[in-house]
């Protein structure tokens, strides 16, 4: 194989992966920004025991405040989404075998899911789940009952990794949130 041909190869193969890929969340989403814009004056970030910490490698939870008092929570993060299985939980992810997406989760004063949403979708196959219809499953969940691909949330046909993912990561980071 001659070296032009090993050249674009790795071009073609790493280069674009480089290109798309983002070391840290973004928790600041303008698509946050301009859903808040009228209800808070600041996002203060929650002191997360140790104890919780592990749970939540890639994100963040914050009050939303305004002048006088905490109005809502939010907790922005990623998701990642194996190319081959998923692998959600903590630790489970091996460097250059998961791909990702960042999203927010607005809840309000009760602790309840007020809005997903999906700010910077990474993975190749899957992009169904970041559409409003289909996130607005969520909306009311407390973290008292199930959540569950197939009973409480509908599954998407070539978009199973992504579902799965969001969907166990939203349980579990109500979960957190109720702990809080």
């Amino acid at each position: 194989m001659g070296i032009f041909k090993v050249l674009f190869i790795i071009n073609l193969v790493f280069v674009p992966n480089l290109l798309l890929s983002q070391d840290e969340v973004d928790y600041q989403p303008k698509m946050l920004e301009k859903l808040l814009k009228d209800d808070f004056n600041r996002l203060e970030e929650i002191e997360i025991r140790d104890s919780l910490k592990q749970l939540i490698p890639n994100g963040k939870f914050f009050e939303v405040r305004n002048e006088r008092s905490a109005i809502k929570t939010v907790y922005i993060g990623r998701v990642n989404s194996c190319r081959a299985g998923g692998c959600s939980s903590p630790g489970a992810v091996s460097a250059g075998s998961s791909e990702y997406f960042d999203y927010f989760i607005l809840f309000d004063n009760k602790k309840a899911v007020q809005l997903v949403k999906v700010f910077n979708y990474q993975a190749t196959k899957g992009q169904e789940v970041t559409a409003r219809s289909w996130l607005k499953q969520f909306i009311g969940f407390q973290g008292e009952s199930d959540l569950l691909v197939g009973k409480q949330i509908d599954g998407i046909s070539g978009a199973t990794v992504s579902v799965e993912s969001i969907t166990t990561d939203i349980k579990l980071k109500t979960e957190i949130l109720n702990k809080l």
